[in-house]
């Protein structure tokens, strides 16, 4: 039975406002650990699911009965079944507030006329320097506005590319133009303290810090993105025609890219101040401090005479009411992947132990090769990254067991997370390339960067067991 209209718009209103609060208990539970916030953490994001699940196509839908099903078979098998499933219900009250904490951000940027600026300029770049700029574009937006940035700058090459009246190059330049941006904001996935790569991985990872992880997953990020400028470098389209001659594109590069680097700036230092000052983890701080900033940002892009404090109060609900319902199936996708797999590893934990599976037995070199393979071949049959590893995470041997640093663990699944987001047609990042690209998924996933994945895979699963014969 469908609901009326009237119900239906206020459902999801409420559902709003309840990740709202699912963030405002979620801040104070970072700093503190006050158990009474995480349960109303808790309990907010049950509320808000309640309210989306008429609202949710059947596919999303399928994910809330498929974690039903789960508290039902963890009511069965296990003994201490309400307590996985509080902390299963932990896992998705927190990528809830992340994805809220993130989405105010993007709804910020999308607003400001400098930032739209900033994507003009890198899809404008002439041919020679267009890939690299568009990649380096898409891993900087990519830090600060997650799949936004696929949106904004997909959307502005897209534009850029269908002005081009011949077909053969508008075809090429189109495809070049959407890998670039793509493989740019996949190269953010290892290292970004703003990813849910790292956000997930370092929660699985036993002894594991964003901090001491770094180095390692910096590396990968730059090998992403330097392979897939190499390979376009190497592989340039040959055209049956010589091109028309192009012009640089106008303006400097600092001065059209200042509001980027400069929200960039304000980001990361003062989270890394945050971090630094109370101790809370990465993570934490940028829950605090990014909805601060979108809020402060809002503020200033109204006319210096009309700044109040009544600009922040009517964007914050704004986004409460209407940005973030708009999100719903995206933000009830993940915070159920969370939950599912966080409360499925448990079940799954005695069927290993009954089949005798002993992973710590496996040699680290091979182990962590086989391991980056897994999440993206998951990636291929259906299985959202955040499921793959929430799943997976519980149930791998602690590093310690391995013989190698907990560091480098967090390189090896944040990488793999990286090559399943390139790939995967079922990903947020690859639907919305091929959607600006009119091609499928799996065109845009598997025939656009096939040669990409398989060089990046082969290039890390090499750092990999160098980094685990050496450490």
């Amino acid at each position: 039975m469908t609901l009326p209209a009237p119900m239906l718009s206020l459902l999801s209103r409420m559902g709003g406002a309840a990740f709202v609060g699912v963030l405002l208990c979620a801040i104070p539970f970072e700093f503190t650990g006050a158990p009474t916030l995480g349960y109303m953490a808790s309990a907010l994001t049950v509320f808000g699911l309640a309210c989306y699940a008429p609202l949710l196509s059947w596919g999303r839908r399928a994910f809330l009965l498929i974690g039903l099903a789960l508290i039902l078979l963890a009511a069965l098998l296990l003994d201490r079944w309400h307590e996985d499933v509080l902390f299963a219900l932990s896992r998705a009250a927190f990528i809830a507030a992340f994805f809220t904490a993130l989405t105010a951000m993007r709804g910020a940027a999308m607003t400001d006329p400098g930032i739209l600026d900033c994507g003009r300029f890198l899809a404008g770049q002439p041919p020679g320097r267009r890939y690299l700029a568009l990649t380096l574009g898409g891993h900087l937006f990519g830090l600060v506005l997650m799949y936004g940035s696929i949106s904004l700058l997909g959307a502005l090459s897209a534009d850029a590319a269908g002005r081009e009246p011949n077909p053969e190059i508008r075809q090429h330049r189109t495809r070049r133009m959407l890998v670039a941006i793509l493989r740019g904001f996949i190269s953010t996935l290892p290292w970004s303290p703003l990813a849910f790569a790292s956000a997930i991985t370092l929660s699985v990872v036993p002894g594991a810090t964003w901090i001491d992880a770094l180095p390692f997953c910096l590396f990968s990020a730059l090998m992403f993105a330097g392979t897939g400028w190499a390979l376009d470098t190497i592989f340039k389209p040959r055209l049956s025609a010589p091109p028309p001659p192009r012009g640089p594109a106008e303006g400097q590069w600092l001065r059209h890219m200042r509001p980027l680097y400069l929200l960039m700036a304000v980001i990361l230092g003062s989270v890394s101040l945050l971090h630094l000052v109370t101790g809370v983890r990465v993570f934490g701080a940028v829950m605090a401090a990014v909805p601060v900033i979108a809020l402060v940002w809002v503020t200033l892009q109204a006319a210096p005479g009309n700044r109040s404090a009544a600009i922040p109060a009517r964007r914050a609900r704004q986004f409460a009411t209407q940005e973030l319902p708009a999100l719903k199936g995206e933000l009830s996708l993940v915070a159920m992947a969370g939950f599912i797999g966080a409360l499925g590893a448990p079940l799954a934990l005695p069927v290993m132990q009954g089949a005798g599976l002993d992973l710590a037995a496996i040699p680290a070199p091979l182990f962590l090769v086989g391991l980056f393979w897994l999440i993206p071949l998951t990636g291929q049959l259906g299985m959202n990254p955040i499921l793959a590893v929430s799943l997976i995470g519980p149930l791998l041997p602690a590093p310690e067991a391995l013989g190698i640093p907990p560091a480098l663990l967090v390189c090896t699944i944040t990488s793999a997370w990286a090559l399943s987001g390139v790939t995967s047609p079922f990903t947020a990042s690859v639907l919305l390339i091929a959607n600006f690209g009119k091609v499928s998924p799996a065109r845009a996933g598997l025939r656009w960067n096939g040669p990409f994945a398989l060089t990046c895979g082969a290039l890390t699963s090499l750092w990999l067991v160098g980094l685990a014969l050496v450490l």
